[in-house]
């Protein structure tokens, strides 16, 4: 069967995650002390033992979450399932970052260097309380646009996450997306919600974290991923190192085209996607964007050892 790995991104992280992988595999809990070492602190006691909230913290939850997913990674290959399984990779937001990592086209330390200042350099583009995100339910992406560019009123309001057929996330400043709220109420979405966010993803507030990231990235090694990588700017497979860089700084500031990303890798036969790390929010979307696709989640220890036998089998 033809499959995708797919890696998630913010909002996935719960204390506890991948610590039966550590356990299980020591190549697993090596990854973790890579990106101890890289970070110069133990974020694995965060993971594992620490506070919910803090973890939460988007400068701790990026990197975090990209060391959970390579560790399921690790336990995979120790299992006899390597990258090469899949036909793409492919990650929502931070996860692209974890899916460069999986495919060979960036090292772990470089990544969690990365998400740590991708983190901090998102939260320090917009100050607390000047920007938020709202979750349009019911909305299609066409609907949901027309309504943050009626909710703008001269204030940035764009859509930030085009997620499955029915769930667009719109962000900028607070006072448009809560008149976006409300306008879509009117639209016909199911629901409307303000999402317990810290700063405003995917929007144009973010350009001094895409400028912050487009100096960094200058300086990491970036090489061509061993499998084709579905970029969330582009949604379509992006192979050349030089391209992929220039994307992963659009990215910050522009829409995360998942329902697109994950509707081209089933056109190109794909039939299952495997979420490799923490939750399970990517699986639930690829089934409403295509019922016919199967999923299945690789973030425990129970978990990549059923997947690997599958895959074996």
């Amino acid at each position: 069967m033809t499959r995708a790995f797919v890696f998630p991104g913010q909002g996935a992280q719960a204390i506890g995650m991948g610590r039966d992988l550590a356990e299980g595999w020591p190549e697993a809990a090596a990854v973790f002390d890579e990106v101890d070492a890289a970070l110069g602190e133990r974020l694995s006691a965060l993971i594992w033992e620490g506070d919910a909230e803090t973890l939460t913290l988007t400068a701790n939850a990026q990197p975090a979450l990209m060391a959970t997913s390579m560790a399921a990674m690790a336990a995979l290959r120790a299992e006899g399932v390597g990258v090469e399984a899949a036909a793409f990779v492919a990650g929502h937001s931070l996860g692209e970052y974890s899916a460069l990592a999986a495919a060979g086209a960036i090292g772990v330390g470089d990544a969690a260097r990365l998400l740590r200042l991708r983190g901090r350099a998102m939260q320090e583009a917009v100050p607390v309380g000047v920007g938020a995100m709202a979750a349009l339910l019911g909305l299609g992406l066409d609907d949901a646009r027309a309504v943050a560019e009626e909710a703008a009123g001269g204030e940035v309001c764009a859509a930030a996450n085009d997620n499955d057929p029915g769930q667009v996330v719109v962000s900028g400043h607070r006072g448009a997306v809560e008149r976006a709220v409300e306008i879509a109420k009117t639209r016909g979405a199911k629901r409307a919600v303000m999402l317990p966010v810290s700063a405003p993803f995917h929007c144009a507030l973010m350009q001094p974290a895409a400028e912050a990231m487009a100096a960094a990235l200058e300086e990491v090694d970036l090489r061509a991923p061993a499998v084709p990588l579905v970029s969330n700017v582009r949604a379509e497979a992006v192979t050349e190192p030089d391209e992929i860089r220039r994307l992963l700084v659009e990215q910050v500031t522009g829409t995360v085209r998942w329902r697109e990303s994950v509707a081209w890798m089933a056109g190109r036969g794909v039939a299952e996607t495997w979420e490799i790390g923490a939750g399970k929010a990517l699986s639930g979307m690829a089934r409403r964007i295509d019922r016919a696709l199967a999923t299945r989640t690789v973030g425990t220890a129970e978990e990549v050892r059923a997947a690997a036998a599958a895959a074996l089998s």
